[in-house]
Order: structure tokens, then sequence, then C-alpha cells
């Protein structure tokens, strides 16, 4: 998958990255939404292994700024049409800027255009109110609140929320609205 618009890029984890996604798993704070405030003790061959299972149906990708590698995103079929997808920009510096928003409608996007799927869903951390506010923003349907969904790290409980998109609701006049960083 290769997908730019502007200085913006998604494309394909290639093995090279290997070591840029140890970096950013392995970092707590980096990790902390996820459950891993202690990061996911991991290494490159370990890395590697799970690229190399890479297909169309399950994806690590890299997201890029000015050819400059700042986060990762994912999507997984989920069966009927339906894709599971995530997004962690790992470069502090160029959150809260309005890159996520772009990044997730490029990706939404071409999941719809080009590989057929028909309804995205993502889940975030309840937490995560800045992430919700993208999703929904982006016209996500919050569809249900896990509360106590898993322990992380440290043993605490922490609460997650489901949200989903349909194609109907997705508006795909995106693209004039991506150049406008800075919501």
């Amino acid at each position: 998958m290769l997908i730019a618009y502007k200085n913006l890029k998604i494309r394909n984890a290639e093995l090279e990255d290997a070591e840029i996604l140890c970096d950013w798993w392995n970092n707590g704070e980096v990790m902390a939404h996820a459950g891993y405030p202690n990061g996911l003790d991991t290494n490159t061959v370990e890395i590697k292994k799970t690229l190399m299972a890479d297909s169309d149906d399950s994806r690590r990708l890299i997201i890029e700024i000015d050819q400059v590698p700042v986060g990762e995103m994912s999507y997984y079929n989920q069966g009927n049409a339906v894709a599971k997808m995530g997004i962690k920009i790992c470069d502090f510096t160029k959150q809260g800027n309005g890159y996520g928003t772009a990044f997730l409608k490029m990706l939404i996007a071409s999941l719809f255009r080009d590989f057929g799927y028909r309804k995205r869903i993502v889940d975030t951390n309840l937490d995560n109110v800045r992430a919700q506010h993208v999703y929904e923003k982006i016209g996500f349907r919050k569809v249900k609140v896990n509360d106590g969904a898993f322990k992380d790290q440290l043993g605490e409980w922490q609460s997650s929320v489901d949200y989903e998109l349909l194609l109907a609701d997705f508006d795909v006049s995106w693209m004039e609205e991506a150049a406008q960083f800075g919501d």
C-alpha cells in the first residue's frame, strides 16, 4: 500500500522499519494508551517476523510527514467487509496538529475505494479523549463502552470504547480539509 497526499505518506512497513518500530514499541510513554506503560519489551527479530506475516488482510503501515517516519497505522480484515484499524503518532511533536485526522481519512478512503470494505471499526482507551474527538469528527459512531476491558502492565483496570464508521457516513471530500492542519 502506498497512499500519498501533499507531504503525507502512508506506506507498508518494511523489514528496515523494524528498528524504529522497536524503539516506539519499547517506549512506555508511546505505548501507555494501549496498556503498556513499560513498553512491549520486544526486539527487531520478533518485529521482523510480524512484518513478514503481513498481507492485504492484515497490514502494518508507516506514516510519514516530509519523508520522515512519525508513527504507524494498521488494519485487519474482520470478515464481512469490515476492517479494524488503528493509528499511533509516535513523534509527540506531531500530535495535536491535525495529522492524525488526515492520515485516518487517507487510509479510510483507500480501504473503502481500493479494498471494498464497507465498515471500519476502531477502539481506544476511554481516557483517550483526543482520539475519541478525532474519530467522532471523521464520522465514527460510538457503539459501546467496555468498562474494565483489560488490565494494563501495572495491574490497573482500563476501559475502552468501540467505534464504527459506515461508507454512507464518510465524507469523501476530505482532500481539501486535510490541507488545513491545526484544528
